[in-house]
C-alpha cells in the first residue's frame, strides 16, 4: 500500500509529486521500522481555494494553510512529551489523509528561499507524521517532532527545516 493522491490543481503535474510520495511514504515508515506495504494514505495536492474551505470546514479558520491531515483515528499520546504508541499494521492500515496547497508551498518555498521539492517535502513528512499521532500543540510535543522531521529530510539529504 501506499499514497493515493488526488490532484485538483494541475499546477502539481510538473512536480514529480508521485515519485516524491513515495519517497517520503518510505522514509517516514522505514523511520519507524514500518513497512510501508502495509500501510496507505491519501493525499489531495490542491489550491488555496480548496485548502481555505477544508480550513474553515474543519477547523473553522478563514485562511489558506500549507498542510492538513486527517488521521484515521486518534493517535496521539495522552501525556504530553510522550512519543504516540508504534502502530499495529491490522488495526492501522490507513493512516489517513492530507491535504497541500500548491500555492501556498509555493509561496512559503520563496519566502524563505528554499527549493519548492524540499519545501513539499517536509510539509508531506509533517503532515504524515501528524496521521501517525505526533503533534506540535505544545512545546515538548513541539520538539519532538521537530527532532523527527529533521532527522528523516536529513536522511533524504534535505536541510533541517528549523
Amino acid at each position: 500500500m501506499t499514497f493515493d493522491v488526488r490532484i485538483e490543481d494541475a499546477r502539481w503535474n510538473e512536480t514529480g509529486l508521485e515519485t516524491i510520495c513515495e519517497k517520503v511514504f518510505q522514509n517516514v515508515l522505514t523511520y519507524f521500522d514500518m513497512d510501508s506495504v502495509n500501510y496507505e494514505a491519501d493525499l489531495l495536492a490542491c489550491d488555496d481555494a480548496e485548502i481555505l474551505a477544508l480550513n474553515q470546514q474543519f477547523r473553522n479558520k478563514s485562511t489558506a494553510t500549507n498542510v492538513l491531515s486527517w488521521p484515521s483515528r486518534d493517535r496521539r499520546s495522552p501525556v504530553e512529551g510522550v512519543p504516540p504508541n508504534t502502530l499495529d499494521a491490522e488495526q492501522d492500515s490507513f493512516l489517513g489523509d492530507i491535504a497541500i496547497s500548491y500555492e501556498t508551498c509555493l509561496r512559503e518555498a520563496q519566502e524563505t528561499q528554499k527549493d519548492f521539492e524540499h519545501h513539499f517535502t517536509h510539509l508531506l513528512v509533517h503532515g504524515l507524521l501528524h496521521l501517525l499521532g505526533f503533534d506540535h500543540e505544545y512545546e515538548r510535543d513541539a520538539r519532538i517532532m521537530e527532532k523527527i522531521e529533521t532527522e528523516i529530510l536529513g536522511k533524504m539529504g534535505i536541510d533541517a527545516p528549523y
